[in-house]
This record gives C-alpha cells, structure tokens and sequence, in this order.
C-alpha cells in the first residue's frame, strides 16, 4: 500500500469521540479546501460505525453544503433514524466551525436472496496500456500554470486512467460520455466497508467534469465555477477496490448552469457493483 492511500485509509477510519461523533481529518490535495469524495467517504465511515456488522450499506444520498477547509478537523454527527428487521438508516451532518457543510442519508440491509439482472458493462478499452492522470500532466509540464503544477503531479491514492481524456490545456468539443479505470494504488484488507468508503471517494473524480465535455469548457478556466451540489450511490454487488473498475458516465442534461450526470461502475470481468449521479454547479462567470 501506498503510503498516500495507508494516510487516506487512516483518514477514513475516524476518531470516535462520543457514541454518535466522530471527527476526521483532510488530505490537501493542493487546493486548501476538503475534496468531496473525502468527505463523502468519511460521512459514510461515520455511518457503518453506528450498524450491524451484518448490515451493508446500499444506497445513499447527500448534499454539500459549504466548502470545507483542509487545514480543520471535520465533526461528524450520526442521528440514528431507524433500525428496522431488514434495513437500517442513518443520517451524518458534518460540521465545521459549527456550521453544517455537508449532509447525508444512508441506508443499509441485512444481506437477503432475490431477482437478478443488470445491464451489460459497455465497450470500452481496457486499463493496460493507457496513461493515467499523472503521467499525462507530466507530458504537458511546461504548459501547466506553476501554481497547478504541485495540484495535478501529486501521489493519489486512486489511480485513474481515462478511456478518451479531454486536455484541460486546449480542450475540445467531445460528447458528454466519458470512461474512467479506477483503482487503490495498493493492496487492501478485505474489509468490504472500507472498498465502500473508498468507491464513494473516488466516485466523486472525474465526474462532473463529464457534463463540460461538449461545452469545451474544463477547470483550468479562471471564469468556470464548478461544484458538486448533491450525490448519491447505490451499491448493487461485492467488489474490492483494489482490482480496476470501469466507472461508465454520460450526462443526459444541462442547464440552468447546472449539469446531471449518472454512472455505472464495473469490475472488469462485466459485473455491475454500483451506480452513481450528482448535479452540480458549472457556471460560467464574465
């Protein structure tokens, strides 16, 4: 394991400080502001913390709030709203200097036998042999402003190889689709609520990136405000986090300087483990 993912699995574990709070601290990933998918994963870690062993998270669903300063611990309050014979749900606010940033709601079900089929995982090229996001920005580093430079060739602790990448540097005009290789830069303990907290951290990457594609507009533009305004998964089949997994996103609308995008995420062998969809804020200012 790398030494970046062993800090943001650490990170993810929490410091429980009474029976429903915990406080979790940041990875400054450059920016000086908590990524979402971090506190995202976190939230959720709050959650499991408060469930059955023998209940596993299915779907939830969250609003950000406000941005979140890395620099500050992150309070995590569970309300424990219902424990049902098969499902459990709880909701997590998390706060920071007493102000609420972010909110979610997450269900879990004891694991029961059913109907089964999904939707077949599409075409799309494989992890081997494509670049991923480090090594692509090397290529370009002397065109990269100086300031973004430590941003974009820092160590992550998900590697992220993009079937048919735009180059934020001179991007052009492709259809809102894109796919997405992702994995833990490491082995993992085989601990399925941490493959969870992990998936929804990632999950946030990339993503609503996806609703900008047509526009030819990317994050490198000082006039572009972008920012997830909710999120939500649904977690379908086991997966480990450690092994690559497609995440297949399209984004069917935009308007309103907001944009909707969906995913569906895939082992490689096809199996569909999760689905995903976030609206969010692509604003064009001047």
């Amino acid at each position: 394991m790398s030494t970046v993912l062993d800090e943001l699995v650490n990170l993810l574990a929490l410091e429980k400080l009474e029976h429903n709070l915990f406080r979790g601290q940041s990875q400054d990933l450059g920016w000086g502001l908590v990524f979402g998918g971090q506190v995202l994963g976190q939230a959720l870690s709050a959650a499991v913390q408060t469930v059955p062993s023998d209940r596993a998270v299915h779907s939830l669903h969250a609003y950000f709030l406000r941005p979140g300063i890395a620099s500050k611990s992150i309070i995590y309050d569970v309300d424990r709203i219902r424990d049902g014979k098969s499902f459990t749900t709880r909701r997590v606010v998390a706060i920071q200097d007493g102000r609420p940033i972010f909110n979610l709601s997450a269900s879990f079900q004891l694991k029961e036998e059913g109907f089964e089929h999904q939707f077949a995982m599409p075409e799309a090229k494989g992890p081997d042999g494509l670049k991923n996001e480090v090594q692509r920005w090397a290529e370009k580093l002397d065109s990269i402003p100086e300031k973004y430079r430590p941003v974009v060739l820092a160590e992550r602790p998900i590697e992220i190889r993009a079937v048919d990448p735009v180059d934020s540097l001179v991007p052009e005009a492709k259809p809102a689709e894109h796919k997405l290789w992702v994995r833990a830069d490491g082995r993992l303990p085989d601990e399925h609520a941490l493959h969870c907290y992990l998936l929804a951290y990632c999950s946030d990457f990339s993503f609503m990136t996806t609703a900008m594609r047509p526009h030819r507009a990317t994050w490198l533009d000082r006039k572009m405000q972008v920012a997830s305004i909710d999120h939500a998964m649904w977690f379908h089949r086991p997966f480990r986090m450690d092994d690559w997994l497609l995440h297949s996103i399209d984004s069917p609308s935009a308007s309103n300087a907001r944009g909707l995008v969906r995913g569906s995420i895939f082992t490689r062998d096809g199996t569909l483990v999760a689905s995903t969809a976030q609206e969010g804020l692509i604003r064009k200012r001047g």
